[in-house]
């Protein structure tokens, strides 16, 4: 009656919905219903070693052991049947178990006299080992041959079962942890196209056609604030991995006890706080693109294992000894002089190398002037739709300070700076009323004195500066501002309140910026009626 009890039990628990560890648990737990064993252990077979699946009756050190064949005669001889084996009680093959019984046991420090092992095959392929032991020498002579093989049949399926829902577990962790990447990626987008017909663009355009078709791995190099990452999404996007994951990792942002884990990924408890497995950005990103931006900033060890992957198409997550391969198309960005960094011992040249297959040069914005006109109408435009508003238009002595200005943060110094400009010409504006973009509301950014080269003069409609020559960008903007307002005022007979509606400003604000320039005294109320 117990024997149907434990196949039943056994049966019932491939389709229940349970963990692995609970499947393998219950599953010894129905078999010593029938089996009168001190010990059991379920052991899966992974080439020449055996790894503890489940154990019952024994120290929790035998789980942590990862028992060779060639080390264990016994496990060797179970491997290597079509059957169950039955060792005699006077067997002088050392017991794998030997010493490993669970204290508290009354026959925990006797020697182990009876062992019976069951090879758990699958469709010809050997997937595990039951070992059972007990103290007492006959404890397993009553068993039937034909009871113990079919003990081992539906054992051995449910490993496979086990391993066929694992798998599925892990894919739709992988798909989970991939989407919400994902997401989080295409929150942090800046944009996706490279604005501008500059010839330096156009160039750059033509570079990025030519290697996106390719795999081969590209360096992309620039100041910050070029739009690296928009040229890592280019590439990508004209790739033939562009149906597949573009995954990005900023590695400035990672600290250094976190970045092996973020690139490679981890095994739970491999660490404080891991406290399940996870898939690093090169699983991630398996069959399609991994941007690496800021590569420079990594540290000579993340570097060499780095390297590994790219040579070797293998990663280890942390705490792991297992090797899992990738197949990625690997893209790396850096603001830093590379070849000065292997120079000075800060980044491998093994890896630079590596890397280098094929450089893209992104061009600072001083060197596409032609473009900035182009790109600010583009962020004004952006930052209008947040802000409600239904039109504004950059004027052409703003555009001038534009082009005259450095930036030496680049596009992306160009975007903050549009933006909070828009948002100083709202304030005060009656909603849904278009705007000007004027001088001075660049001032506060644009004040600085940076100056580019100026380019060849072009002809232009004639400002309220023209004619001035030897002034700083500080000295023209504050005469443009002191002129500016004092034609508001003329052509609101000095009403300040007028002008201040006329310029798209706050009236105290007004007041306060014309008793910097000196057009007013302080605390002298103008006339404010009208």
């Amino acid at each position: 009656m117990k024997k149907l009890e434990t196949l039943s039990a056994i049966a019932t628990d491939l389709t229940a919905v349970l963990t692995a560890e609970d499947r393998y648990t219950r599953l010894l737990e129905a078999l010593h219903l029938a089996i009168p064993y001190d010990s059991a252990a379920l052991l899966r077979v992974e080439e020449e070693q055996l790894l503890p699946l489940a154990a019952k009756g024994l120290l929790p050190a035998a789980m942590a052991t990862v028992f060779k064949r060639s080390d264990h005669p016994r496990l060797d001889i179970i491997c290597s049947s079509r059957e169950p084996t039955l060792f005699s009680s006077d067997s002088s093959l050392p017991d794998p178990f030997d010493g490993l019984l669970l204290a508290g046991s009354p026959d925990s420090k006797q020697t182990i006299h009876a062992c019976m092992g069951c090879p758990l095959w699958v469709r010809e392929q050997l997937v595990g080992v039951l070992v059972f032991d007990a103290v007492e020498p006959s404890a397993f002579a009553h068993l039937p041959l034909q009871y113990v093989e079919v003990i081992a049949a539906l054992a051995g399926a449910q490993i496979q079962t086990v391993g066929l829902l694992s798998g599925l577990e892990r894919e739709a962790r992988h798909q989970g942890q991939l989407a919400s990447d994902l997401m989080q990626d295409i929150q942090q987008q800046r944009g996706r196209e490279i604005l501008g017909n500059s010839p330096a663009i156009r160039k750059l355009r033509r570079e990025i056609e030519l290697v996106a078709g390719s795999d081969f791995t590209v360096l992309i190099l620039g100041e910050t604030g070029v739009g690296k990452e928009l040229v890592a999404r280019a590439i990508h996007s004209g790739s033939p991995r562009s149906d597949r994951p573009l995954l990005y990792l900023n590695c400035a942002a990672l600290p250094a006890s976190l970045a092996e884990s973020e690139l490679f990924g981890h095994r739970k408890g491999a660490f404080t706080g891991a406290v399940k497995d996870r898939a690093g950005k090169f699983e991630l990103a398996h069959g399609g693109t991994l941007f690496l931006d800021e590569i420079g900033e990594l540290s000579l060890a993340i570097q060499a294992k780095i390297l590994r992957t790219i040579q070797e198409g293998e990663v280890q997550r942390l705490g792991s000894e297992k090797m899992i391969h990738v197949e990625v198309r690997l893209l790396a960005a850096t603001n830093r002089n590379l070849e000065e960094e292997v120079a000075a011992g800060r980044f491998r040249a093994d890896l630079y190398h590596r890397l280098n297959v094929y450089p893209l040069e992104v061009p600072p914005l001083r060197e596409r002037k032609d473009d900035i006109g182009l790109l600010a109408a583009f962020f004004a435009e952006k930052t209008k739709g947040k802000l409600a508003i239904r039109e504004i238009t950059i004027s052409q002595e703003a555009q001038r300070l534009l082009l005259r200005y450095r930036w030496p943060g680049n596009v992306r110094e160009l975007e903050n700076v549009i933006s909070r400009s828009v948002l100083k010409a709202s304030a005060g504006a009656i909603s849904g009323e278009s705007l000007l973009l004027s001088p001075l509301h660049l001032s506060a950014d644009l004040s600085a004195g940076i100056y580019t080269n100026p380019d060849p003069p072009r002809p232009s409609p004639p400002s309220p500066t023209e004619g001035r020559s030897g002034l700083s960008l500080r000295d023209e903007v504050k005469a443009f501002q002191v002129e500016l307002i004092k034609r508001a005022l003329n052509r609101n007979q000095g009403n300040w309140a007028a002008a201040a509606r006329d310029l798209a400003m706050n009236r105290s604000n007004l007041h306060n910026l014309a008793t910097r320039l000196g057009i007013r005294e302080r605390g002298k109320q103008g006339r404010t009626a009208g």
